[in-house]
């Protein structure tokens, strides 16, 4: 649990973590410097700070959504496998309930952008504080780490990852330790936790209050990491990890701030340096730079994660992916997405050049995640799970009046930022949305053209004269189990001919992460088991990575009863070319990105780890 609980702290926390160093300073100079360095203000602040994430990460999360796993796997894709597979009976709700999933999802690409920018940005401005002659270096710095922290991605976090929880340790401990210090020296700031100066700062300042939680979401931060991480570690250690290290040194930290904030009031331009001595500021600059690679990588790990998902899931088109360790199945790397990232990073540090102008753009990609993930876990808790309607009410009475108050206070600044990722999402959900129609509408029409597999293999016993059957293994690919393969009718078709050995591979993505090899497999003679014609099905995860040499392989082993050459099988896959036409069903534009992202998928071959010198591909066409 302990080894765990670490891992976690390297992984799991590294954005909410860091948060300390740009969250109060943004709440100070947002707006023309509408909320003031008085003591009212700061204590409701204060208050407001240590009950958002009391509410939204330690009870909203931790204590509830977190229990909503697929399989131990957690996250927006989780939570859309789980209301697809629940009871609704109402088809069309369904839909919009994954919809907004997808929207969620898409939001999440926008964090994945965001967090390192800001993270790195406000960790290098440190440098402004602690020797402002290097000020114009702030930029160039930050690239040049943001360029570097993307550039090894490609080798994989399975060793620098091994560094990271002892990394984190010493940061959580580092930041207790600089608000404790401020905190013994004017205890007063402590009666800040209490709810009541939160509700006060409301009653008195209501708009200027509204407002500051647009800056205060900043402080919560990473809170769909903790989900979205929980089947790497499990929800245990990442419990208790939050509640024994992570929570009590962020409140510690934030309370020093506020009592450097009421004692200095000209802190409120960097309150999280200024609370370190002048001796120890150029070694926090770079621990916390250390700090924010560290929260910057789980984000990427994540978009990888979240891309793997995707594609598996039928919302994405097969993407280069590459697996960086060969103990850790989790530990992937996705480059159209990493250069992607990089480029979008980097664009927005020199379109927006500060950390506070970047937070403008950070609450709303953050809030509306979490609201999608609240409005999903409740029908999950509903519909799943059964729980009283009061109880799913009364839950959702609380977590969404936390919840829309901070989506709103985040929708005011769509216009200084907040339309960046407001852009990403809607870019991102129209790719998702428009690759699932489109692969549906192919699918239909494949069905057509592909026909009954078993009237096929009947109709090759009766053929006359009989298709001549050549030497060898030959193993087709074909997404359905009940339709022929393209390629194979083709082959016959063409040639008259058939090796003495074929086997068909159906692959179906479950809505589980993991699928066991002992329950991966179901073997079919097709009714025939002496024309050396299998068929089988074999079932994935959807974090599974499906290899289809150690599938037949695996066949072999557990039962086929065809015998087959493993090392020696030629593999045939149906590259369909989709044309565009004006039939109904989706507009033009839709399908001509749909044609533009299938033309760019990866190639099969090296999605299922197929042996490139013995693949076949043969092509047909079909209309959408």
């Amino acid at each position: 649990m302990a080894t765990l609980a670490l891992g976690a702290l390297g992984v799991v926390f590294g954005d909410i973590g860091t948060s300390p160093l740009y969250a109060l300073q943004t709440v100070f100079s947002a707006d023309h410097q509408a909320v003031k360095p008085t003591e009212a203000d700061v204590y409701g602040v204060i208050s407001l700070v240590f009950w958002s994430i009391t509410l939204i990460v330690s009870i909203e999360f931790v204590l509830f959504i977190m229990r909503a796993d697929n399989d131990g796997e957690g996250g927006i894709l989780a939570l859309i496998a789980l209301v697809e597979g629940s009871p609704l009976r109402r088809g069309r709700f369904k839909v919009v309930l994954i919809a907004l999933g997808m929207f969620g999802v898409a939001l999440f690409y926008g964090d994945g952008i965001i967090t390192p920018a800001i993270s790195v940005l406000s960790a290098v401005e440190g440098v402004k504080v602690a020797v402002p002659s290097l000020q114009s270096l702030v930029l160039p710095i930050t690239i040049a780490v943001l360029a570097g922290l993307f550039a090894i991605q490609r080798f994989g976090t399975h060793v620098i990852g091994r560094v990271f929880g002892p990394v984190m340790v010493i940061w959580f401990a580092v930041i207790a330790a600089a608000g404790l210090g401020r905190i013994v020296a004017h205890p007063a700031i402590v009666k800040a936790l209490s709810p009541s100066y939160g509700v006060e700062f409301f009653g008195n300042h209501f708009g200027i209050a509204f407002i500051s939680l647009g800056a205060i979401v900043l402080t919560i931060t990473g809170a769909e990491a903790l989900y979205a991480d929980m089947g790497h570690f499990g929800r245990k250690p990442i419990s208790r990890a939050w509640f024994f290290i992570v929570f009590p040194a962020l409140t510690l930290n934030y309370m020093g701030q506020g009592s450097l904030i009421l004692d200095t009031p000209s802190a409120i331009g960097s309150p999280f340096i200024l609370l370190i001595p002048h001796w120890g500021r150029i070694p926090m600059v770079v621990l916390a730079t250390v700090a924010t690679v560290i929260a910057s990588q789980a984000v990427i790990s994540g978009a990888f994660s979240v891309t793997r998902q995707a594609v598996q899931l039928g919302f994405l088109p097969r993407l280069t992916i590459r697996h960086t360790s060969a103990r850790e199945i989790g530990q992937i790397y996705v480059p159209a997405v990493n250069w992607f990232l990089l480029v979008a990073v980097v664009a927005l540090v020199l379109g927006f050049g500060t950390s506070t102008r970047l937070a403008s753009a950070y609450g709303i990609a953050v809030t509306g995640t979490i609201t999608v993930d609240t409005l999903l876990f409740l029908v999950v808790a509903r519909a799943l799970w059964r729980k009283p309607g009061w109880l799913v009410g009364l839950a959702a009475a609380v977590f969404f009046t936390v919840d829309f108050a901070f989506l709103g206070a985040n929708l005011t600044k769509a216009a200084h930022g907040g339309w960046f990722p407001l852009s990403i999402g809607a870019a991102v959900f129209t790719i998702l949305s428009t690759w699932k129609r489109g692969s549906e509408k192919v699918h239909e029409e494949r069905i057509e053209e592909e026909g009954s597999l078993r009237s096929f293999v009947t109709e090759l016993r009766e053929m006359a004269p009989p298709a001549v059957r050549v030497p060898g293994t030959a193993v087709y690919l074909n997404a359905r189990r009940e339709t022929t393969p393209l390629a194979m009718r083709a082959g016959v078709e063409h040639t008259g001919a058939l090796h003495e050995t074929v086997v068909i591979i159906s692959i179906e993505t479950t809505k589980a992460p993991h699928v066991p090899e002992s329950e991966r497999l179901v073997v079919d003679s097709l009714g025939y088991e002496d024309d050396g014609i299998s068929h089988l099905t074999a079932q994935f995860g959807f974090q599974d990575s499906p290899d289809v040499p150690r599938l037949l392989a695996l066949a072999q082993e557990t039962g086929l009863e065809t015998d087959v050459d493993v090392e020696g099988a030629v593999y045939f896959l149906s590259h369909v070319t989709v044309v565009p036409t004006s039939a109904p069903g989706m507009r033009g534009w839709r399908k001509r990105l749909f044609v533009a992202m299938a033309r760019n998928a990866a190639s099969p071959v090296d999605y299922f780890h197929l042996p490139g010198e013995r693949t076949v591909t043969l092509g047909s066409q079909i209309e959408l």
